[in-house]
């Protein structure tokens, strides 16, 4: 009862009090709360820190983690952006090929490094210091989230512009703290989130614990995360580049979701006209040299199961007379964004020109579509409102599997093998081969069709 008569308490006019919290509010800029930007935008790094990636690697064999390592040590070195970049990392920097990095800018350590690393004797050796850069967290996705969002939002609350690039088992990421990327989100936070070792069938070895299959399809909900599995090198350089100029050039509050592999591969050089393809979600890598085919099929490839449709696009050529082109599709979140963009406009302007699908433009004329993922169905087929109705999707659905890269990929229907079946069948399905074929190819190429079903083990 007491309680319900005590007014409200408001202190004199004049008293210490009210003098300071009207000064607060004077400083904040008024009673209202407002965000307040006063970092200006900056340039981006200097362009030659990508070149190297859009020639290809020649014969040696890199994987995209690596290549991602190699572009974020040069970009340390950027002599306008380098002291920007914040690398963070909350486990085993040494599995993602990082400890290069320990030399070149050390990992921070407000106390310094006060005792000695037990692998003092390496070239490569563990160093803290107080002014290390990356930030070596520990085994928590959680605090290493936690120095994301404050280096994301630093361009805000401290007015500086920097860049965090947060790298972690994909695994790891969303599943384990997506309240705490939400929020990121929420608070308009900019920066780079790489899944590393990302894919259900490239750790090779790991299993259930490490295989990540749907941390993209995780990633949709999230409104200001851009999400990309690039193949090959020159994607992620393009990715990347083009992420830190809408986020410290044109101040964009976005952040990105990259996947990098640790399967060495050849990287190719990067193909004429293709940046704008990169970015949008989809571009047209290996048109079917075939002159003559009985039927076309369009077949579409990420990470890297990219290279397995590459080789399903020779098989089907040169074993079943099928010409096959190739597509990267780097981001299906991207094309998804922009044809339900594209579908609500038109909607809310019946009386005008509909406008067209990136997605339908690339495929509209196609008549048999086969999308290959390392990662769940679920996200190929976000698209098949803009395909054609022949459209089989073949993804990685099911708990992970500790085998090599080629069992597994057999395991989860995703080899090369099983991509020409899925366009043998696709084709035979709306008329374009024989019925009989897509039978034939299942024992030409030594399937087993009554094997276990993976999105059920």
């Amino acid at each position: 009862e007491d309680l319900a008569k005590t007014p409200f308490y408001c202190p004199a006019p004049n008293s210490p009090d009210l003098r300071y919290i009207q000064d607060r509010r004077k400083a904040l800029g008024g009673p209202l709360p407002q965000r307040r930007v006063q970092a200006p935008p900056i340039t981006g790094p200097s362009p030659d820190i990508f070149e190297e990636f859009a020639i290809g690697s020649g014969k040696r064999e890199i994987s995209t983690t690596m290549a991602f390592v190699r572009m974020l040590a040069k970009l340390l070195k950027d002599p306008d952006l380098g002291d920007l970049v914040v690398p963070i990392v909350p486990d085993e920097a040494r599995t993602f090929g990082m400890e290069a990095l320990f030399r070149a800018v050390g990992i921070y350590s407000h106390v310094g490094q006060r005792y000695e690393p037990v692998d003092r004797e390496t070239l490569l050796y563990y160093k803290e210091a107080k002014d290390g850069q990356i930030l070596e967290e520990g085994i928590t996705e959680a605090g290493s989230m936690s120095s994301f969002v404050a280096a994301g939002t630093a361009y805000a609350t401290h007015g500086i512009n920097t860049i965090p690039f947060f790298i972690f088992y994909s695994m790891f990421g969303f599943q384990r703290i997506g309240d705490l990327v939400w929020a990121a989100g929420d608070m308009r936070c900019r920066g780079f989130m790489l899944g590393a070792t990302a894919g259900r069938t490239t750790l090779a070895g790991e299993g259930l614990q490490h295989q990540d299959g749907h941390s993209h399809l995780l990633a949709y909900p999230h409104p200001t995360m851009v999400c990309y599995d690039p193949a090959y090198a020159y994607e992620l350089a393009t990715i990347i580049q083009e992420g830190i100029r809408r986020m410290v050039t044109d101040q964009e509050p976005v952040m990105y979701y990259l996947t990098v592999g640790n399967e060495p591969y050849v990287m190719p050089a990067m193909p004429k006209d293709s940046r704008d393809g990169i970015l949008k979600g989809l571009y047209l890598l290996r048109p079917s040299p075939a002159k003559k085919a009985a039927a076309r099929v369009q077949l579409l490839g990420s990470g890297a199961i990219l290279n397995q449709v590459v080789a399903a696009q020779k098989t089907l050529e040169d074993r079943y007379g099928v010409a096959a082109d190739v597509w990267s599709a780097t981001s299906y979140k991207e094309l998804f964004r922009d044809a339900a963009s594209v579908a609500r406009w038109n909607m809310l302007h019946p009386d005008k020109e509909p406008k067209t699908a990136y997605v339908h433009e690339c495929l509209g004329g196609a008549t048999a579509v086969v999308a290959a993922s390392d990662y769940t169905k679920a996200i190929p087929l976000t698209l098949a409102r803009w395909m054609p109705n022949d459209y089989t999707v073949l993804g990685t659905d099911g708990f992970g599997r500790s085998d090599g890269r080629e069992r597994l990929r057999d395991f989860f229907e995703v080899d090369t093998r099983h991509i020409v079946l899925g366009a043998l069948y696709t084709l035979a399905r709306n008329g374009s081969i024989d019925t009989k074929i897509p039978q034939q190819a299942i024992t030409d190429l030594d399937l087993n069709p009554e094997k276990i079903n993976p999105m059920f083990s």
